[in-house]
């Protein structure tokens, strides 16, 4: 700013003005910092991707993946470069992203099927690989987007004689329809109520997402529900945590420690979910073993 314009405004920063001209000022410059991108996201993705109103398809920035595989390192007593190999891994999986384009164009969404779709989905994948689990549990598949990058680590971890089963759950009849081919071999989806449908499950549970109805008093059921049915190092993954405290107060009551991934979308209007992480100090465990 030259002499000559703070000259000029210096009427401006003495008067009763000043600070709501600053208020302002400061408003602008954080709006063209913070927001300026996500409008311009909002408009791109709306006319790219019409039929997307849910089950948003998008990347993560490269910063949040790097945060996400931290976080899954320091739960489940991994080293970094594992993690991130997983991580990898699910992006680069061609049989995994055909599955999901193929699945999406039958039903007019092919529109959705971009390089890298899964989001925070990916560190459920290494979470999969890491824990090598016999038992997964979903409730909420909806499409089926978890149920498919679900499915497509324990297919890994068959390959090394690590096999393990999916259960989904959702109250939609219709749900589900990404799981197909090879990856519906190994998974299954339970119609009905979530809560009576996790009442039916006779195996111990290595790894629970909770994803189905997103009332705070309903997902907290869904936790009691399945504390009996959890295996002694299970791990439970709520994807509503960004909304609520439940997994939290869960976690707090049951003995568990409690941790929260904020996602980072990369190229898109929606802010992020996350992930909540409950569990019993897995990596102290593998040390002391």
């Amino acid at each position: 700013m030259t002499n000559s314009v703070k000259q000029a405004l210096k009427p401006i920063y003495r008067s009763r003005l000043a600070t709501p001209v600053r208020a302002m000022l400061q408003s602008a410059i954080y709006f063209n910092t913070y927001y300026r991108r996500r409008i311009a996201d909002i408009v791109t993705t709306t006319f790219r991707r019409p039929n997307e109103l849910s089950n948003f398809t998008y990347d993560l920035t490269p910063r949040n993946m790097t945060e996400l595989v931290h976080m899954i390192a320091v739960v489940t007593g991994r080293p970094l470069d594992e993690i991130r190999a997983y991580v990898e891994e699910a992006r680069n999986d061609a049989d995994l992203h055909n599955a999901l384009y193929d699945g999406l164009k039958q039903r007019g969404h092919e529109s959705e099927a971009i390089a890298n779709p899964f989001g925070r989905r990916v560190g459920w994948y290494a979470f999969v690989r890491a824990l090598k689990p016999s038992v997964v549990v979903e409730t909420g598949v909806d499409r089926g987007h978890g149920s498919l990058i679900l499915c497509a680590a324990l297919l890994r971890n068959a390959e090394e004689r690590r096999p393990g089963r999916y259960y989904g759950t959702d109250i939609n009849p219709d749900a589900g329809w990404l799981l197909r081919g090879k990856y519906a071999e190994i998974g299954r989806i339970l119609y009905g109520d979530s809560i009576e449908s996790l009442k039916t499950l006779d195996e111990k549970i290595d790894l629970f997402i909770n994803d189905s109805d997103h009332s705070a008093d309903y997902e907290f059921r869904e936790y009691e529900t399945i504390g009996p049915r959890l295996a002694p190092n299970a791990v439970i993954l709520g994807d509503n945590s960004h909304t609520n405290d439940k997994l939290a107060c869960y976690s707090e009551q049951s003995g568990r420690q409690y941790l929260f991934f904020k996602e980072e979308p990369l190229a898109h209007w929606y802010p992020g979910a996350g992930i909540g992480i409950s569990f019993s100090r897995i990596a102290e465990q593998r040390n002391a073993s």
